[in-house]
């Protein structure tokens, strides 16, 4: 299997380098993350949704030593918040964030992250919007969990992140699906040992249905993150067999991917959220894009081949 090669070349210093010197990278990266600055990315917001089309923003970045880096990625947000204040579009947008931005890997980490999360999630909060916890490696989702937690005392509309391919997230998943809870459901991207996840694409799969049908029968509002068509027409179904009605679930998908997908769903009625990252430091979030999808490295490598 590719995947896991991918993602231990995502964490190596001179694939790094190698990848971000061709000079094909930056042509390839565009298709997944179509912007540095907020000021890029102000037109690709505006575009989406104005295709009747939601989103969720990530600010990519998540190699973070310094508890300054982690005030800088909290700066960040903030002034994405302040931009979309001023576009009148919070009710359109939300965000995702990663702890591991924040500080949450840091000494002391678990207090930093909350303190540097907490308020982007009051600014989102007042302008009609929220914030989405992903999830991580599995050493760090107790700390996530209970930083959720934490926060929707306050914001009971904060969101968080399950990974269908961990063993854990049926019993997450049961404590989660509660009145007022948001919840995405992702099969998982990070490389994780088999003592604590499924290793094979059918078991996955089959982990992701289980784990959808509990959300989507319990009380929360089931985020369905998912380019697999077979998934999506199974999540339908048990939308309908739940009787949840259109505004009570919503598809999610990665900008760059499927997107004439994103406009049939919407155009079907459903709520379709298209997950967005910007930034500069895009390695990371690249290569986990190419290590979750065939399809996406086949496309890398083409374009290396034809640009070459």
């Amino acid at each position: 299997m590719l995947g896991p090669v991918i993602l231990a070349a995502s964490r190596s210093d001179r694939m790094r380098r190698l990848v971000t010197a061709a000079p094909v990278t930056k042509q390839v990266v565009d298709r997944f993350i179509p912007g540095e600055s907020v000021d890029d990315i102000v037109p690709i917001i505006e575009d989406l949704t104005g295709r009747g089309l939601q989103l969720t923003m990530d600010v990519v970045g998540e190699d973070i030593t310094t508890p300054e880096q982690a005030y800088a990625a909290r700066d960040a947000y903030l002034a994405l918040i302040d931009r979309l204040a001023l576009l009148n579009l919070g009710e359109k947008v939300e965000m995702s964030v990663k702890l591991s931005m924040f500080g949450q890997a840091l000494d002391g980490g678990h207090e930093l992250a909350l303190g540097n999360v907490r308020p982007v999630v009051e600014a989102a909060a007042a302008i009609g919007t929220t914030v989405t916890l992903d999830a991580e490696d599995h050493t760090t989702l107790d700390s996530m969990f209970a930083i959720h937690e934490e926060l929707r005392k306050d914001f009971p509309q904060t969101g968080c992140v399950i990974q269908a391919y961990l063993f854990r997230t049926e019993a997450d998943a049961r404590r989660l699906a509660a009145a007022g809870s948001r919840v995405r459901l992702v099969k998982g991207a990070y490389k994780e040992p088999a003592e604590v996840a499924y290793q094979q694409k059918h078991e996955i799969d089959k982990a992701y249905v289980r784990v959808l049908r509990i959300l989507m029968e319990g009380e929360g509002y089931p985020m369905i993150g998912s380019h697999d068509p077979r998934l999506i027409a199974i999540a339908q179904e048990l939308a309908h067999r739940a009787g949840r009605k259109l505004d009570e679930y919503e598809f999610q998908m990665l900008y760059g991917i499927r997107s004439e997908e994103h406009l049939r769903l919407a155009a079907e009625g459903h709520r379709m959220r298209v997950y967005t990252a910007y930034g500069t430091d895009w390695y990371g979030y690249f290569m986990r894009r190419l290590a979750e999808k065939p399809a996406n490295l086949r496309f890398f490598l083409r374009s290396m081949v034809s640009t070459g």
